[in-house]
C-alpha cells in the first residue's frame, strides 16, 4: 500500500501480513477513497482468512468473523467496503473445506481489485462524453488512482476526456481539513502533465460566479437509492453553488457505491474524525487550546443538485430512484 499521508513530499510503500495493519491503514487514511478502500478490505480479509487454523468449516466462519467486523468498521461511510468484506465472506461460504474455503476467499480479493480496475476504465469512457473540449473542470477531494486502483472515478473522466484529445483545465479545491486535493490530486494531475490549478475551498463559490468552470465532478463514497450523494465534506456546498450557476455537477461512482438499501441520504451514516485533524496541521496546532471542534469528514448532496451520476454500465439522469435501480441490477445480471 502507498502510504498516502505522506504523500506528495515522499513515496513510501507499506508492506504486511497482518490484516490489522491493513485495518490500521484504512483507519488513518494510508490507503483512502471508496474503491480502493473496498481493495483494500478484500485483501486484509484474505491475509487474515490465511492465517485462521480451523479443523471444519464451521470453526474457519466463525473466525473470520471478527476478522471481517474490524476490516469493516474502519470506515463507517463508504460503503465499498461493506460491499468487498460482504463478497469476501459469501465466497467463504461457498467453499466446502477450510483449504478450498481460503483459496475461494484470496480469488474473491483478486477479482474485487480487477473489477473496480475496469469499472473505472468503463467509467471513465463513458464519462468523457459529458466533457468537451475546452472545458474548465472543477473537481473536489481526490478521485483519481490513488482512491480506486484503476485510473480513477472522477479523474477518471477527465483522463478519458484528455485522451480523446480533448483539451481540458482541472481547477482542484485543496479539500481540508486533510488537504487531499492540494496534495493529491494536484499531484496526480501534474504528473500526467494536465493543466490544473489549485484552489481554496473557500475560492469555489467565486469561480463557479465568474464563470470559468464549465463543469464540476466529483467521486462518491456511497449513493442512495433516491440518487443522494456522501462524499467528501464541503461537496454539498460546491453543488449548491454549481446549481446556483447553472454549472453542471456531475458524480461518477461504480455500482459497488450504489447503495440500494439506503432509501436517501438521511440514513448514511457520517464518520466523524479526529478533532486533531481540524485543530492542527502539519504536527503544528493552529487553533485556540480548549476551542471545540466538530469535524464530519462527509456531507450528503441531495439528488436534486446532482445533474447526472456516472457509473461504468452507463449515465444515470433523473428520475434518479427508477434509473439508479434498473442500471444496478443489469450490472448484476
Amino acid at each position: 500500500m502507498l502510504d498516502q499521508t505522506l504523500l506528495p513530499a515522499r513515496q513510501i510503500f507499506i508492506e504486511t501480513g497482518d490484516y490489522l495493519e491493513v485495518a490500521a491503514a484504512i483507519k488513518r487514511l494510508c490507503v483512502r477513497g471508496a474503491p480502493a478502500i473496498g481493495v483494500a478490505g478484500a485483501y486484509g480479509a484474505a491475509l487474515g482468512a490465511l492465517q485462521i487454523t480451523a479443523d471444519t468449516a464451521e470453526i474457519f466462519l466463525h473466525k473470520l468473523e471478527p476478522i471481517i467486523h474490524t476490516l469493516g468498521s474502519t470506515r463507517p461511510t463508504a460503503v465499498n467496503l461493506t460491499w468487498a468484506l460482504r463478497r469476501v465472506e459469501d465466497a467463504a461460504r461457498r467453499g466446502s473445506n477450510v483449504e478450498e474455503m481460503k483459496d475461494l476467499i484470496v480469488e474473491e480479493a483478486k477479482q474485487i481489485h480487477i473489477h473496480e480496475e475496469n469499472a473505472t476504465r468503463d467509467m471513465g469512457i463513458s464519462g468523457a462524453s459529458l466533457i468537451q473540449s475546452g472545458f474548465t473542470v472543477m473537481t473536489h477531494c481526490n478521485a483519481g488512482s490513488l482512491a480506486t486502483c484503476g485510473c480513477g472515478t472522477a479523474l477518471g473522466v477527465i483522463r478519458a476526456a484528455r485522451d480523446q484529445g480533448k483539451e481540458i483545465r482541472v481547477y482542484a479545491t485543496e479539500t481540508r481539513p486533510l488537504l487531499q486535493g492540494a496534495r493529491l490530486t494536484a499531484w496526480e494531475l501534474l504528473q500526467e502533465g494536465m493543466d490544473v490549478t489549485l484552489i481554496t475551498d473557500s475560492m469555489a463559490g467565486h469561480f463557479l460566479s465568474k464563470g470559468a468552470i464549465d463543469a464540476v465532478i466529483v467521486g462518491a463514497d456511497r449513493v442512495a437509492a433516491n440518487g443522494d450523494v456522501a462524499n467528501k465534506i464541503g461537496t454539498y456546498s460546491i453543488a449548491v453553488l454549481a446549481n446556483e450557476n447553472g454549472v453542471p455537477f456531475y458524480v461518477a461512482a461504480p455500482l459497488s457505491t450504489i447503495d440500494l438499501s439506503v432509501e436517501s441520504g438521511r440514513l448514511i451514516p457520517i464518520e466523524e474524525r479526529s478533532h486533531d485533524e481540524v485543530t492542527n496541521m502539519g504536527g503544528v496546532r493552529i487553533a485556540a487550546e480548549g476551542v471545540k471542534v466538530a469535524n464530519p469528514a462527509f456531507d450528503v448532496t441531495p439528488s436534486q443538485y446532482v445533474t447526472a451520476i456516472v457509473t461504468e454500465n452507463g449515465i444515470i439522469r433523473p428520475p434518479y430512484l427508477t434509473g439508479l435501480k434498473r442500471i444496478f441490477e443489469a450490472g448484476h445480471n
